[in-house]
């Protein structure tokens, strides 16, 4: 090596006796360290005076010895062996995966050649420059160092046919979108690409990870040439070439650091993919980046209770998950989504949960609980640490604006934190006033205050309970007209949630429409305000009922001849017959009893009604259990 050469006869007139003590006795040894003005006695004190331990500390000595010209020698010589190394690898890429994918899909239909020609780009474009040109220069511009110590004037040359690297870069992300896309599509196109990756020449690296190398290869340039500029003399010829170098590798270069920084984002954000279970496509946008994750805990709007969950913030989303059971890592379901577009996050205090803040989005809110203080501030404080992220910070008001009733998503007052309903202030009871929320404000009320419906902007247009003084600013109707247009509407439209709310009676019927028809299940409900019409829905959850039976002269058959299920009774009149059916006999015994009022013209009472309410607790019961049946047991 020129370099080593020249320090040894720098360093010894009788350089010959170093590469002696490298390889013989302690003796020769002795006999080379005095050549080198060094004590013979430092290096027979070694443990081992042997040729590994001696080229060891020698290679040290001569480090600290190491001219200029040496360390420019090292810069050449490490630029061309790491050509050499970039070389194998674009005929690893050209050559190997580039032609084998080509030869599969111009013999056969299992993927389109085009595709292939997308993934490498210009890939052979490169291979040919850097294999035909590049490095047969630098290794030309090697052999002759010691008469020409110079590769500013090669580079000059060649810098300008860098770029080409700009076609490459710019394809860079959806050639990796497409090898992911053609890797679960294609199982010969899987079969191929894994088949290549398990050879020798691959090292155990990726398809993915090998196209990266000419992404950083022009990068690499600018740090090498960097570095030779900075021991370069400034009177050296070489000086200039490498100036103009620089500056057109330095140009190239920015194009490929931003393509690195987006596959780093990009492949964080197919690790969320993936965490997702593959389900939020919209994830994986070069547009997108997560800012933070973590998990949480999510206290229930009506009761407290924590859930634990885990959330991912993008630049754009805010997303709140669930963890899912999975044998192949970490899944998440997505639970909702909330805009970052005027998200408010609000600290909250709480003395039974320390450490909790409000997420507040136009989807939704959420009263999350951070593991610590330090975790909290971390949440809350997040807009100041990445600007992209818009954020809102705010003060908690109890009472939503007006201008936002349903536009966004208000914050639920829990159950336990009121004992009268915020509207009309009477008490709340287990049994005629139980609790419910206005979707608009938030606010707990009882089911008188909450009988309005209005569409909610937030919850995609769709009808929600909401309580009066929300109907009337969101619609702009006075409760007058709400009255008159309840008139208006068909008894068949009122949905079945609405009459159930306020019944006189209502629980599950087994309903046989015809002798030569099966039984079949419905919802049947007996409004106060309608005592002596039954209706009958398909679901509790209908909005329009299947029929509507007039009650009034109807004779019942309370043990019908010919049905041969138990339970069974029948209302008839005229050419109108209804064959009903019950779980048990003290369900038929109140659909009895409040029929035979309604069949003679005659409400029922308060006691009644009393009865009724106290029956609606086993009513409920009775159709969480149907429903949870139902989903079992199709």
């Amino acid at each position: 090596m020129p370099g080593k050469t020249f320090a040894l006869s720098v360093l010894s007139p009788h350089p010959i006796f170093v590469l002696k003590a490298l390889t013989h006795t302690p003796g020769i040894v002795s006999q080379g360290a005095e050549s080198l003005g060094i004590s013979p006695k430092w290096f027979l004190s070694l443990p081992d005076p042997g040729l590994q331990l001696l080229q060891l500390h020698l290679s040290t000595f001569f480090s600290l010895q190491e001219t200029n010209e040496d360390k420019l020698y090292k810069i050449a010589n490490e630029l061309l062996l790491t050509e050499k190394a970039y070389v194998s690898r674009l005929h690893l890429l050209d050559k190997v995966f580039y032609l084998k994918l080509m030869e599969e899909a111009n013999s056969k239909t299992s993927f389109p050649a085009e595709v292939v020609n997308k993934i490498f780009s210009n890939i052979s474009s490169i291979y040919t420059f850097h294999s035909q040109f590049v490095l047969p220069e630098l290794e030309t511009r090697m052999n002759l160092w010691n008469t020409t110590p110079q590769i500013g004037d090669i580079l000059q040359k060649l810098a300008p046919f860098l770029k080409m690297y700009g076609e490459y870069v710019r394809n860079f992300e959806k050639a990796m979108e497409l090898v992911k896309t053609w890797m679960d599509r294609s199982l010969q196109f899987k079969a191929i690409v894994e088949d290549i990756q398990k050879q020798e020449a691959c090292g155990n690296l990726t398809l993915q990870h090998h196209m990266l190398e000419p992404i950083q290869r022009v990068p690499r340039y600018e740090l090498l040439l960097k570095d030779y500029l900075k021991k370069l003399p400034q009177d050296s010829s070489d000086r200039k070439d490498t100036e103009k170098s620089l500056e057109i590798i330095s140009t190239a270069a920015t194009h490929s650091n931003a393509a690195i920084r987006i596959m780093e984002k990009m492949k964080i954000l197919i690790d969320v993919y993936e965490m997702l279970g593959g389900e939020e496509e919209d994830i994986v946008n070069p547009s997108n980046e997560l800012i933070k994750e973590g998990q949480i805990l999510k206290l229930a709007a009506r009761n407290s209770s924590s859930q634990e969950r885990y959330l991912f913030l993008l630049n754009n989303m805010l997303l709140y998950c669930v963890p899912k059971f999975s044998l192949v890592g970490t899944r998440y379901t997505v639970r909702t989504k909330i805009g970052i577009e005027g998200m408010q996050v609000n600290e909250t205090h709480n003395k039974d949960y320390p450490n909790t803040f409000q997420v507040s989005g136009k989807e939704r809110i959420l009263e999350l609980q951070a593991s610590s203080e330090q975790d909290k501030e971390e949440w809350i404080k997040v807009r100041v640490e990445h600007p992209h992220c818009c954020i809102l910070f705010s003060l908690i008001s109890p009472t939503p604006k007006t201008a936002e009733l349903g536009r966004r998503a208000p914050r639920w007052i829990r159950d336990n934190e009121v004992t009268l309903c915020m509207k009309c202030k009477e008490p709340f009871n287990a049994l005629t006033r139980r609790r419910h929320h206005c979707r608009a404000c938030g606010y707990v009320v009882c089911w008188k205050c909450s009988e309005y419906k209005a569409t909610l902007a937030y919850d995609s247009n769709k009808l929600s309970k909401v309580c009066k003084d929300c109907y009337v600013i969101i619609t702009g109707k006075t409760d007058s007209e709400e009255k008159e247009e309840k008139k208006r509407k068909g008894v068949m439209e009122t949905e079945a949630a609405e009459v159930s709310e306020n019944s006189v009676i209502c629980d599950f019927l087994h309903y046989l429409e015809k002798a030569t028809k099966p039984w079949h299940k419905v919802w049947g409900v007996l409004p106060k305000n309608d005592a002596m019409v039954l209706y009958l829905y398909g679901a509790p959850q209908d909005v329009k009922a299947l029929t509507t039976i007039p009650l009034l002269g109807y004779a019942i058959d309370e043990n019908p001849r010919g049905v041969d299920v138990p339970y069974a009774f029948k209302l008839t009149q005229s050419r109108f017959i209804y064959v009903f059916a019950t779980d048990s006999e003290e369900q038929k015994q109140r659909w009895l009893h409040i029929i035979n009022m309604a069949v003679k013209g005659e409400t029922a009472t308060e006691m009644d009604l009393l009865d009724e309410a106290k029956s609606k607790n086993q009513c409920y019961i009775t159709e969480t259990l149907h429903n949870f049946l139902d989903g079992i047991i199709p």
